[in-house]
């Protein structure tokens, strides 16, 4: 199991904790990943860290596809890719129906005919074996739209990309699970509980090998979950510090109905726990929301309490099939220890 670091999104001013990030590839960790939600963006970030560092992989987890056309997204990665040395990891996502309607103003459709074509397309882009052509639902290249021009034609790239740059995947149902496993190189998953994985992904990720063909299997594929680290010998302080973030995302993010964490805790058997959060969130109730997320829970999907119960319930992580343990840490000592633990 190799260990990543993950750095997240900004709140209301951006700053990287180059220290941390430094000391990452001083360590050997093997990547370091930015987000971006609707305030920053994932890339600015990665060509500053990339100019600072010199061995550790630089990940989108992830660029936002409503907010990129493939192309975009294309040339953004195989820039960051050629002036780090190739060090690119490329993750994709398409987010919520609240963020790609209401912040980038795209239409939500269907997400996973969407990411199908849009990876299909990075794939030409990246192979540049002969001029972009793509005629699906979703995307048309060159644009065929009753308001065409008809003077578009297809272009190859200029720049010339790696080919097999790796292409993560972020998904969390079943069925986006399954379509990781078979179109992409990974799979970035959030609140990943490593003891639910069998009965919750197990089957989704197996499929997607059988349809991808080709022999592909757990050898081929990253699963590269992002888990937050909280050090502290007061077990239920640390909790504490995990909580607030849980009741965010299963009682905010998204409306009732859709929302892709609060689904995610009911599969892991939280449903009762899942429906209070969100009632209480959804009736301005944070506080009590909070409150409502059970220990159990922040056990299932981080690492906290002490560094010998830490060290104690790695075994746990080590033993699902996850090969990339991307850590959210708050201190050089919390990654010194993961590092002397995991590396």
């Amino acid at each position: 199991m190799r260990l990543g670091l993950n750095i997240g999104y900004s709140g209301a001013r951006f700053e990287l904790p180059l220290d941390l990030i430094q000391e990452a590839d001083r360590l050997g960790c093997h990547a370091v990943w930015t987000a971006e939600a609707y305030g920053s963006d994932c890339v600015s970030p990665l060509a500053w860290i990339g100019a600072l560092t010199t061995k550790i992989k630089l990940g989108s987890g992830i660029m936002q596809m409503p907010a990129r056309s493939p192309a975009m997204t294309a040339m953004t990665a195989i820039t960051l890719d050629q002036l780090s040395g190739g060090r690119a990891l490329l993750g994709l996502g398409l987010s919520g129906p609240q963020v790609v309607e209401g912040w980038h103003g795209q239409p939500y459709g269907k997400p996973l005919a969407k990411t199908r074509e849009y990876v299909a397309i990075m794939r030409k882009i990246l192979a540049r074996e002969a001029p972009l052509v793509h005629k699906g639902e979703h995307y048309q290249i060159p644009y065929s739209g009753d308001d065409a021009t008809g003077l578009g034609k297809p272009l190859k790239s200029i720049i010339h990309g790696r080919p097999d740059m790796p292409i993560y995947l972020a998904a969390i149902g079943p069925r986006n699970v399954e379509l990781s496993a078979e179109i992409a190189d990974g799979w970035l998953p959030m609140l990943f509980s490593p003891a639910h994985y069998q009965e919750t992904y197990g089957a989704a990720v197996e499929a997607g090998f059988a349809k991808a063909g080709n022999g592909k299997g757990a050898a081929d594929f990253d699963i590269a979950p992002s888990v937050t680290v909280v050090i502290d010998d007061e077990l239920e302080a640390a909790r504490n510090q995990i909580k607030p973030v849980l009741a965010l995302y299963i009682g905010g993010m998204g409306a009732r109905g859709k929302n892709f964490y609060y689904d995610l805790a009911c599969r892991y058997g939280f449903r009762d726990a899942a429906d209070a959060i969100q009632d209480c969130y959804l009736q301005g109730h944070k506080g009590e929301a909070v409150m409502a997320v059970p220990d159990a829970l922040v056990d299932a999907v981080a690492l906290v309490g002490s560094k010998a119960r830490i060290r104690d319930r790695l075994q746990i992580w080590r033993d699902s099939p996850i090969t990339t343990l991307n850590a959210s840490v708050f201190s050089r000592d919390a990654l010194r220890f993961l590092a002397e633990a995991i590396l």
